[in-house]
C-alpha cells in the first residue's frame, strides 16, 4: 500500500506515491502554498470545479494584495468552513483590505464596524425605534445583520459590546426583547487587531476567542514582496479602487462548496489523531489552559475544507497540520514559566505536532 493510499476513498485509486516535507518544523508559521498540487488527487469533476472557483478568488485577491498566499487560503478555508477568523497584525499590512477585496469576491452583502471605546452593543445588534405612525415599537437591524461582517480594531471596544457578539457568532442569531432574529446564510466575521499598541484597548475575553476559527498572524512582506507592492503603486497615490472588482462567487455556490466539503472524507485513524493533538495541550507542562472540544471540531472541518482546496475529497495528516496551528494558537494559555521563558504558542503547539504519532 503507498503512503497515503489509506486515506483515499473506498473503492478510490491513488495517483501516486510522493511525500511532502512537512512544513511545520519550527515554531513559526511557514509560508507555504496550501493551494500547491498534493499527490493522490482525485480527477472528481466537483472537486475540480471547486478547484477552479478557488483559482479565481485567488487571481482576484493577487490584483491587490501581494504575497500572504497562506493568509488568503485561511481565509477561503474558513469561509468554506463557516468559521469566523481573526486577523492580527502591526498596522499596514493589508488586513482590513484583505477582508474587503475578499468580500467583493463573492456576490454576497459585506458591512464593516469600527469599534471605538464609547461603542454600545445597540450600536452593532441593533436597537428599537418608536414608530410613531403605529405607535409601536420596531426592531432597527445594526451593521451586524450581513454576510461578511468586518469588525475593524475588535479590541478597542469594552467588553459589554464584546459580549454582545458572543450569541451571533456562537448561534447565528441575536436575541432581543424576547424575539429571535436570524442571520442569513452565510454570515462570516472577520476581525482585526494590533497586537502591539495596547493604549485605549481591551484584551479580548477567553470565550470570545474561542469563537473564531483561526487566528492569523499577518507579518511584513518579504524584501522581493516590498519590491513589487512599490512597483505596483509607484504610478498611484489614491487607495486602492474595489468598485470594480467583479464577485467570482455566489451563495449558491458558498451553499455548494460546503456541501462538497462535508462529503470530504476522514478516517478513523485522523480523528483519533486530532484528538490526540488536542488532549495533548491539556496534559502539557508549558499550557495552563488547553483546547476546548470546540476546537477538534474547528480542526476537523477546516482539515476537511483544507483537503477540499487542494483538490481532494480526503483528509490527510498534512491537512491537519496545516490548519492546527491557526485554530490552536488563541485558544492556548501559556503558562508563567513558559511566558518568562519566552515561548511562544506557535512553538509549543508545533512541538506537539511533532510529538504525536502520525498515523501510518
Amino acid at each position: 500500500m503507498e503512503e497515503n493510499e489509506k486515506y483515499l476513498p473506498k473503492n478510490e485509486e491513488n495517483a501516486s506515491s510522493n511525500n511532502e516535507e512537512n512544513p511545520l518544523s519550527s515554531g513559526e508559521n511557514v509560508e507555504v502554498n496550501p493551494l500547491e498540487k498534493m499527490p493522490f488527487e482525485e480527477e472528481n469533476p466537483e472537486m475540480i470545479w471547486l478547484s477552479q472557483k478557488v483559482n479565481e478568488i485567488r487571481a482576484k485577491m493577487g490584483e491587490f494584495i501581494i504575497g500572504q498566499h497562506v493568509m488568503v487560503d485561511l481565509l477561503m478555508t474558513g469561509i468554506f468552513s463557516a468559521g469566523h477568523i481573526l486577523l492580527e497584525g502591526v498596522p499596514g499590512v493589508a488586513k482590513t483590505l484583505s477582508a474587503k477585496v475578499l468580500s467583493k469576491s463573492l456576490d454576497i452583502d459585506f458591512s464593516r464596524i469600527q469599534f471605538t471605546p464609547d461603542l454600545m452593543p445597540s450600536d452593532v445588534i441593533g436597537t428599537s425605534v418608536f414608530n410613531m405612525k403605529n405607535s409601536e415599537f420596531i426592531f432597527k437591524k445594526g451593521p451586524i445583520f450581513s454576510n461578511i461582517v468586518l469588525i475593524d480594531e475588535i479590541n478597542r471596544a469594552p467588553a459589554k459590546t464584546q459580549a454582545a457578539l458572543f450569541e451571533v457568532m456562537e448561534e447565528r442569531q441575536i436575541t432581543y426583547d424576547g424575539d429571535l432574529y436570524k442571520m442569513e446564510f452565510p454570515f462570516i466575521v472577520i476581525a482585526t487587531q494590533n497586537p502591539i499598541e495596547q493604549e485605549g484597548t481591551y484584551a479580548l475575553p477567553e470565550a470570545q476567542l474561542d469563537r473564531f476559527l483561526f487566528k492569523i498572524t499577518m507579518g511584513y512582506p518579504d524584501l522581493e514582496d516590498e519590491i513589487k507592492i512599490l512597483y505596483r503603486y509607484r504610478n498611484n497615490i489614491k487607495p486602492p479602487e474595489l468598485d470594480d472588482v467583479k464577485a467570482v462567487i455566489s451563495t449558491a455556490d458558498i451553499h455548494k462548496i460546503q456541501e462538497l466539503i462535508k462529503k470530504v472524507v476522514i478516517t478513523d485513524e485522523l480523528i483519533q489523531y486530532i484528538a490526540s493533538i488536542v488532549d495533548k495541550t491539556r496534559n502539557h507542562g508549558k499550557i495552563y489552559l488547553g483546547a476546548s472540544p470546540r476546537a477538534s471540531l474547528s480542526i476537523l472541518k477546516s482539515a476537511k475544507a483544507a483537503a477540499g482546496i487542494r483538490g481532494r475529497a480526503f483528509v490527510t495528516p498534512d491537512d491537519i497540520q496545516f490548519v492546527s496551528p491557526y485554530v490552536l494558537n488563541h485558544r492556548l494559555i501559556l503558562t508563567p514559566d513558559a511566558e518568562m521563558e519566552g515561548t511562544s504558542t506557535n512553538e509549543v503547539v508545533a512541538s506537539i505536532i511533532q510529538e504525536i504519532e502520525v498515523p501510518r
